[in-house]
């Protein structure tokens, strides 16, 4: 049998600290939102303040280039200027910032790899030209290690092994076929643990 303290409901699971958190955030992100709608540009300064970091971190992921990065996040933002009025609160703010900013992304390589004449999400093993840097705490930086790899094996581990998607959403959203998403995320893994090791 549970013991359960006085001034908890037993009918009502705990609520963490941390889904607290992830509650309010909502909540005030979505405050936020409806203001800038209205046209309060402070409530999306105050937007783009609170999810910036964020956002960053995704396109530097994908991209593999911290100034392509930074350019790819302000476009997330005018983008998100431009199409507000099309949030519909069906998820969460901050869900469908991150599958604008994915699709972005996605959008900037393809249109990239077609100015130069190749496909960025073929079976290659095109190498972006940024040595893997050591530091004394880790021995490998791991995120410069992720940025080394080839376009669409990077692009294919960030979608799938850190943000979660599965392998049937990232062949939709890239265009490719599982098969190849599940191949190029294999040869990500591989790379990344030789690097490491």
């Amino acid at each position: 049998m549970c013991e359960t303290r006085e001034d908890q409901d037993p009918q009502e699971p705990p609520v963490s600290a941390a889904a607290s958190l992830h509650r309010e955030e909502a909540a005030e992100l979505t405050t936020l939102l409806e203001r800038a709608r209205g046209g309060d540009r402070e409530a999306f300064g105050e937007l783009y303040r609170l999810c910036h970091g964020r956002v960053y971190a995704l396109t530097l992921r994908m991209s593999g280039n911290s100034t392509r990065a930074e350019d790819l996040t302000q476009e997330v933002f005018l983008r998100l200027w431009r199409k507000m009025d099309r949030f519909q609160g069906r998820s969460a703010f901050t869900t469908w910032l991150h599958r604008m900013t994915v699709n972005l992304v996605i959008d900037h390589m393809r249109s990239e790899s077609r100015k130069a004449g190749r496909e960025v999400f073929d079976d290659g093993w095109e190498r972006i030209p940024e040595p893997v840097r050591t530091r004394p705490d880790t021995g490998v930086d791991l995120e410069q290690a992720i940025r080394s790899l080839p376009p669409g094996a990077r692009t294919v581990l960030v979608l799938h092994d850190l943000e979660g998607y599965r392998h049937e959403d990232i062949a939709n959203m890239v265009g490719m076929a599982v098969g190849t998403s599940k191949a190029q995320l294999h040869r990500a893994r591989k790379l990344l643990r030789e690097k490491l090791s």
